[in-house]
């Protein structure tokens, strides 16, 4: 299975609108649509289509909070291609491709305390809970990309 992150066009944005989690996840994640539409009047904002051999079956946005930090703003595999393994794959490519990112020192990503799989999901790759987003709604974990000088060792956050 050849799972590919590529930029959501003209080509293959109705696929990526098509596409929809399962009726208990509704409450996890927005509508593909609306984030389009977000990423349309905000340039910054970075779209991927999650593929297997060219066709859509998933949805990532990034956004640039600061210079320094990088928040994951949706994800999400279709209701017909979950618990295959393409949602880790695509989040270690969507990682690879957002530490790409000259003087980034932080990942953020936050999710509903109520979703079962986020806080073992999220945290198998690194990500550590920090507390409350600002709107005091969800979970926010971070990945810390810097390393630091504490008593006289490195301690990688990472």
């Amino acid at each position: 299975m050849n799972i590919t992150l590529t930029n959501v066009d003209k080509n293959n944005y109705e696929d990526v609108c098509d596409l929809s989690v399962a009726e208990n996840q509704y409450d996890y994640v927005a509508e593909n649509m609306w984030s389009l539409v977000e990423s349309k009047f905000n340039p910054s904002y970075q779209t991927r289509a999650i593929c297997i051999d060219e066709k859509p079956v998933g949805f990532f946005m990034w956004v640039p909070e600061t210079t320094k930090r990088i928040s994951i703003w949706r994800f999400m595999v279709d209701k017909n291609y979950q618990n295959k393994g393409i949602g880790r794959k695509a989040l270690q490519l969507a990682l690879n491709e957002i530490k790409q990112t000259d003087g980034l020192e932080e990942i953020e990503i936050c999710y509903n305390p109520n979703n079962p799989v986020a806080k073992d999901f999220y945290g198998s790759f690194g990500f550590v809970e920090v507390g409350i987003d600002p709107e005091g709604e969800d979970v926010l974990a971070i990945i810390n990309l810097v390393s630091t000088f504490n008593s006289g060792e490195i301690n990688n956050k990472f």
